[in-house]
């Protein structure tokens, strides 16, 4: 198959109205030019990255050692040091993806940093965090990620008032949806009154797809006709909830003061279960005005393979909602489902992220034991230049 075939889905995905973003992100992405020849040759038009991203990234020690050397040198605490290594690579990809981010007016060309997850559930403390991390970065193409718990919604609310771009990370329920769309209208109601120009205020709601069948499906059984179709249907639903809230009163004020909607993002897109299609998660879920991220190897295979048959979404919203009531008919708690998927990917970022400060850690305690008189190398490839407090406009 022609490299022309394999990216006609891709761009039939984006002429459908589907912004195609990248899960992933790495040092050796961007020293190698990959990245924007995904963008130059698969439609990629964003970048998302989360601490189990980061953990496999930095276990190539050998893209990292210099900036790491030169860390140790300097006695660097770890929590510091991660965010340096983590940040340099975000700022990097914000720059590849600025042409993207210039050429849309600011929709797309974005590219997502979490807040430590081991914070998702204290507000003030997230905060202050998306701040840190919004002058770090000194891009505007950023987001911050910030969970969609409990603590993370006033978070949000605070950070998009503060002028900074969201990506709401890790939605399983409708109900938290709802609240996630409050609290980006009323965020933004504030930035407008503190003056921000909302045009520059960018987000995305990230729904989670897969794990919501990984769930469900271990509680039926193996024949069940049932199994494999939670996922889509909960994303088609709250695709349904997205368009009354774009379609009402206080987001038209917003719109003509010149905000942007917050577009629903569909994450976890990676199949789990191997009998299932590999790009259900993508062609399944087509809808105008709607990101979907994926990891490398759906990407690749949507472009090789997809069949994108237009939208997939607005015309099958009473076959979602009856694909849910099965399963309250079979037993299945739809919110004991969600509670624990939310609980779950709370403790699997945190876990990720302890493993990213072993990780990191260790390479520190290496490079120190190995450090010389003779001084530190600068950090490799040709990035861009750390941003100083001088330097912020953002």
């Amino acid at each position: 198959m022609t490299t022309t075939q394999q990216t006609n889905a891709l761009a039939d995905l984006s002429a459908a109205g589907v912004a195609v973003w990248l899960d992933d992100l790495s040092r050796s992405r961007l020293s190698t030019g990959n990245l924007a020849e995904l963008i130059a040759t698969k439609s990629v038009v964003g970048v998302t990255t989360n601490p189990s991203i980061f953990q496999k990234a930095l276990s190539d020690g050998a893209a990292y050692d210099s900036q790491v050397r030169d860390l140790a040198l300097r006695g660097t605490d770890v929590g510091e040091a991660v965010r340096a290594l983590t940040t340099y690579d975000v700022r990097w990809a914000c720059d590849v993806m600025r042409q993207v981010y210039d050429r849309s007016d600011g929709v797309d060309g974005r590219v997502s940093i979490e807040v430590d997850p081991r914070i998702a559930h204290d507000s003030d403390r997230t905060v202050a965090e998306a701040k840190a991390l919004w002058w770090l970065v000194d891009r505007p193409n950023l987001y911050i990620k910030i969970p969609a718990t409990k603590a993370g919604l006033p978070a949000i609310t605070a950070v998009l008032a503060e002028g900074i771009s969201v990506n709401v990370t890790l939605i399983f329920s409708l109900e938290r949806y709802d609240a996630v769309m409050d609290a980006f209208l009323a965020g933004l109601e504030q930035a407008k009154d503190n003056g921000h120009d909302l045009s520059r205020i960018g987000s995305v709601a990230s729904f989670f797809v897969s794990r919501v069948d990984t769930e469900i499906d271990k509680q039926l059984p193996d024949d069940s006709p049932l199994r494999g179709k939670a996922a889509i249907a909960n994303a088609r639903l709250a695709y349904s909830h997205y368009e009354g809230v774009v379609s009402g009163g206080r987001w038209k004020a917003l719109e003509a003061a010149g905000a942007k909607p917050q577009r629903p993002l569909w994450a976890s897109t990676g199949v789990k279960d191997p009998s299932y299609d590999d790009t259900q998660y993508v062609v399944e879920l087509v809808a105008p005005g709607t990101v979907n991220t994926m990891p490398e190897s759906t990407l690749e295979a949507v472009a090789d393979h997809g069949k994108v048959r237009g939208d997939t979404v607005t015309g099958a919203y009473d076959d979602a909602q009856k694909a849910l009531d099965d399963l309250a008919q079979a037993g299945i708690s739809y919110d004991e489902v969600v509670e624990t998927l939310e609980r779950e990917g709370v403790a699997k970022f945190e876990e990720a992220w302890n493993g990213l400060i072993e990780s990191v850690t260790e390479q520190l305690e290496k490079a120190g034991a190995d450090i010389t008189p003779a001084g530190a190398a600068k950090p490799a490839g040709d990035g861009p230049a750390a941003a100083s407090p001088e330097s912020t406009s953002s």
